[in-house]
């Protein structure tokens, strides 16, 4: 009984001790609360992508209906004019009949509305045939205009390709290659990406899960054993390491990843058969302090600093 009494006196002496568990019971409640709202958060992510692209669907239908029927309607109004003639307004609200059989390109809001309509209706394949042997005739020939410079017939830099912050959400081995890894990633667009990395050999599987990362956003997609691959994860590279590259703290999914004195705009997808990544790619380094560089310029997201490898210096990036 004595020992029973001395045991709660010195409970209620020392009100710090139950304190601090209390305490460290509340870490872990609200850390597992932080979780179960970060999942609840991404699953309600990719429930309204999928609610969002069955309604684009739906809407992308009815248009195209939309669509044909309003060009039915043009051609059979377009026949009927060929036929007999079709009263027209005019500038001075008199009545103009038309009544050749290829009756000349409309005028007014049906011209601008359905011009290539138009055009088909006005003239067949024979009459345009006569309107060119004249021109061959008289010598009159129209000078060809030098085309204007394409995309990709400019100047190849790293300003061509398409760098963004990323978030890799999950990532799961891939069902038929044991090299792969299978990633939905977060680039800042309404609905995560796929992308496939040969990762497996350098980052284990428990670091790819909700880490943020550096995407190569505008590569032709491409099938990688069965699964297409929309993205393509930046890492420093050697021979026997591989490292994922990191963006700057604060820097989020979708933040722009530039170089200074590179300023043009990235094409909306490479094509393959330009080879411009195949150009910039070995210029791509990290510098002695881990920076990741084209050239010399960072890899850079503005207003939160540079992109890094954890320790790989002076290492090629692919």
């Amino acid at each position: 009984m004595f020992l029973v009494r001395s045991l709660s006196k010195m409970s209620s002496h020392n009100p710090l001790l139950r304190l601090e568990q209390r305490a460290s019971e509340a870490d872990q409640i609200i850390e597992y609360l932080k979780q179960q709202v970060q999942l609840l958060k991404e699953k309600a992510i990719v429930q309204a992508s999928v609610r969002e692209e069955k309604k684009l669907m739906v809407e992308n239908a009815k248009l195209k209906n939309d669509i044909e029927e309003l060009k039915n309607q043009l051609l059979a109004k377009e026949k009927k004019r060929g036929v007999r003639a079709v009263a027209m307004p005019s500038s001075d609200n008199s009545v103009e009949c038309i009544s050749k059989p290829s009756p000349p390109k409309p005028s007014g809001p049906a011209a601008s509305a359905f011009p290539a309509a138009a055009d088909i209706q006005s003239s067949s394949p024979r009459d345009e045939g006569k309107k060119k042997k004249p021109e061959k005739k008289g010598g009159e020939k129209a000078e060809k205009k030098p085309a204007a410079p394409s995309q990709e017939d400019v100047t190849v830099d790293v300003s061509r390709l398409d760098m963004r912050v990323g978030r890799i959400i999950t990532a799961e081995k891939h069902p038929d290659a044991d090299s792969l890894y299978v990633e939905q990633v977060d680039v800042g667009e309404a609905s995560p990406r796929t992308v496939v990395s040969g990762l497996v050999k350098h980052i284990p599987l428990d670091q790819m899960q909700n880490r943020m990362a550096i995407l190569m956003c505008n590569l032709k997609p491409a099938k990688m054993r069965g699964v297409v691959s929309q993205a393509m994860v930046m890492c420093a590279s050697s021979t026997d390491k591989v490292e994922i590259l990191d963006p700057p703290s604060g820097a989020a999914p979708g933040d722009r990843v530039t170089f200074q004195g590179f300023p043009g705009e990235p094409d909306k997808e490479l094509n393959p058969k330009k080879k411009v990544w195949e150009q910039i790619q070995p210029d791509l380094r990290t510098d002695g302090q881990c920076v990741a560089t084209y050239k010399g310029a960072a890899f850079e997201v503005a207003g939160k600093g540079v992109c890094k490898a954890q320790t790989m210096s002076n290492s090629g990036i692919k």
